[in-house]
């Protein structure tokens, strides 16, 4: 019986020093300062998780020092020891800590220093969490000249006497949340930049993943509100420690987004609710023969329920609601460079589109067909990748590189981080019709809707190009009036003069046809404008004594500055970080909305002045088509009024 309960002893022992322990190493300290300085240990301590604790079951000796620099709080020195600034603890002792603000994302002095031993606890759990059970003396040898690069380098005897695991800090699901993701077509290295610039609360988490770790330590443990800012980090943290802080805000239904369309009259900031997305489509545009333009684009398609209609298959008639993600070139000069898309010299961001404007886009103007393939993607799947892409919309900045960090390229990095997809985690390919392929191949995407043309269509998985229906029409021209021409192209070449003396010839169904050709036309005009607008715009500002472009180019310049926060609203609030809050709507939604009405006075500024930058035959041009337009619609409603119809408008 003497040995069992000495045994028990033993046990009791044991577990109580497989713990973390605080020891304070009060040498030259009055009993006031040991007393405050035991409390704040004592608080930071009973902040940490369980499992933390008793991961890290080592005593790590906690001291003031006179050497750290005077803006610095403390810093972890060995794997069992860490050290605090003393010049702050004449306020600690005497409360004035508790009080005394500080520029610090924390608030007060007292809890920035908690959050400081919290950050430096962490690197030594970090640290810990590296290696296997085997001999500590042998851990730190092998870990001092292994350095910061984990394995990288290390000794041969190590190598064969230590075993390697995911410390903290290189989780693979923790990169792709904090920002270092897969390079894609590298075989699974990461990247060694993080783009996620925007919206952070303390920059310094961006140094690497080791100080990410710690820095996110400091806000799940100190902030209710981590949860709602940083939902999918918050999750990562919960889910490693098997535990949460018990004081969580309560977090808003819906993601703050700005919506980038061209209506300037209407306010873009809108409220994304996943609980609203029925499903996510691969959204391909095809290719046409724009060099940069030939895989296609790649964008995600967000299939939104109105407002009180139950999530199903009818959801995808609701197409006014429906938004596309799409990354692209954010173009702060009106030039767009092929060699700049080549250097990265563009910011990649990510813009959330009406889906009607992205239809018109590139069915109507660049004549290319979309395809919308559904993703096999879960419920779980689909609502943690609308969280992730609402996180992108505000935090990242990247650059845009069309041959190696393009819209595919960009596309499944936020799928994969978003959905933390099996399929997904190995797969590569910087084409958008590659990715799509692949997608396919791995039964993330179904083609199946996309089978029959005609259900295709009219179910809103497929959008035709224009150029058939204009081909079309032109067959209908062709066989009425006998034009030369053989194909829709031929036609649009002509110049607008070339075009009109056809018109007094043509019956009902043949000006009908007319008529959308010439608004074919008149879009032709308007993008060929848009280019010499730029061509101009650039040499007036290469050329002295080119005033006549001076106000017209001033207006389109301040355009650009300004239409920059519809791709990263995140410069329009100050403070914060994460998601924005409730608390923060009044002034996002007021600002968003001063920043729209200027971008609609320069966008209307700009449609008086632009003539100016025109060239006269481009002018000539347009306006001969606009005169074409009003000949060919007063002669189809004379004919429809001949035939005894009612008078068209």
């Amino acid at each position: 019986m003497l040995r069992l309960l000495c045994l028990g002893g033993l046990l009791v022992a044991a577990t109580a020093q497989a713990d973390l322990r605080l020891v304070l190493d009060a040498e030259g300290l009055t009993p006031p300062q040991r007393q405050a300085s035991q409390r704040l240990l004592d608080e930071a301590r009973a902040a940490l998780p369980p499992a933390f604790a008793e991961r890290l079951d080592r005593k790590v000796e906690v001291s003031w020092s006179e050497d750290l620099p005077e803006n610095g709080y403390g810093r972890a020195t060995r794997f069992d020891a860490l050290v605090l600034n003393r010049r702050l603890l004449p306020g600690l002792t005497d409360g004035s800590a508790d009080r005394q603000t500080t520029n610090r994302v924390h608030g007060t002095v007292r809890r920035e220093m908690i959050a400081t031993v919290l950050h430096e606890l962490t690197h030594l759990y970090d640290r810990a969490r590296l290696w296997s059970s085997a001999d500590r003396t042998q851990q730190f040898r092998c870990r001092a000249q292994a350095g910061s690069n984990g394995l990288v380098g290390l000794p041969g005897d190590c190598r064969g006497q230590t075993e390697r695991r995911f410390s903290f800090s290189d989780d693979p699901r923790l990169l792709d949340l904090a920002g270092w993701p897969q390079y894609v077509g590298r075989r699974g290295q990461r990247e060694a930049e993080n783009h996620q610039v925007a919206r952070s609360p303390d920059i310094y988490e961006l140094k690497n993943s080791r100080e990410f770790v710690a820095v996110n330590m400091e806000y799940f443990l100190l902030d209710p509100s981590y949860a709602c800012r940083r939902p999918a980090l918050y999750r990562y943290y919960r889910e490693h420690f098997g535990w949460a802080p018990a004081d969580r805000a309560d977090c808003a239904s819906g993601y703050a987004y700005l919506n980038a369309g061209r209506d300037f009259g209407k306010q873009p900031l809108g409220k994304l609710d996943p609980e609203r997305v029925y499903e996510v489509d691969y959204l391909f545009a095809e290719a046409n023969q724009n060099w940069v333009s030939r895989w296609g684009h790649s964008m995600l398609r967000l299939v939104i329920c109105a407002p009180g209609r139950p999530r199903g298959p009818d959801c995808r008639l609701d197409l006014d609601q429906h938004l596309v993600l799409s990354y692209r070139a954010f173009v702060g000069d009106v030039q767009l460079s092929s060699w700049d898309g080549l250097t990265g010299a563009y910011p990649s961001r990510l813009f959330v589109l009406p889906l009607h404007q992205v239809i018109e886009e590139y069915t109507k103007v660049e004549l290319r067909s979309l395809a919308s393939v559904p993703l096999k993607l879960n419920r779980e799947e689909t609502e943690a990748l609308v969280e992730h892409a609402a996180e992108m919309h505000w935090s990242y900045d990247g650059d845009y590189w069309f041959l190696s960090n393009n819209c595919a390229v960009e596309t499944l990095k936020l799928l994969r981080s978003g959905t933390d997809h099996p399929a997904l985690r190995d797969l590569d390919s910087i084409m958008p019709n590659g990715l799509l392929k692949l997608l396919e191949g791995r039964g993330v995407a179904d083609r199946a809707p996309l089978e029959d043309p005609k259900e295709a269509l009219r179910l809103g998985y497929r959008f035709d190009s224009f150029r058939d229906r204009y081909q079309a029409m032109f067959k209908v021209i062709r066989e009425r009036l006998k034009v030369p021409q053989e194909e829709v192209e031929d036609w649009l070449e002509l110049t607008a003069e070339q075009r009109r003396p056809w018109f007094a010839q043509a019956d009902l169904r043949a000006s009908a046809a007319l008529l959308l050709l010439e608004q074919a036309a008149q879009r032709r005009q308007l993008l060929l404008a848009q280019d010499e607008l730029k061509r101009n715009y650039l040499s007036s500002r290469e050329q002295a004594g080119q005033t006549r472009f001076a106000k017209a180019g001033g207006t389109l310049e301040q355009m650009l500055a300004n239409s920059g926060f519809l791709s990263r609203p995140a410069e329009m609030l100050q403070g914060g970080y994460g998601l924005p809050q409730s608390a923060e709507w009044k002034n996002l939604e007021a600002e968003s909305s001063s920043r729209q009405q200027t971008m609609r006075k320069l966008s209307d500024d700009l449609d008086h002045e632009v003539r100016s930058l025109l060239e006269p035959q481009r002018m000539a041009e347009l306006n001969a088509t606009e005169a074409n337009l009003k000949a060919i619609g007063a002669h189809l409603r004379q004919l429809h009024k001949d035939a005894g119809g009612l008078v068209l408008p």
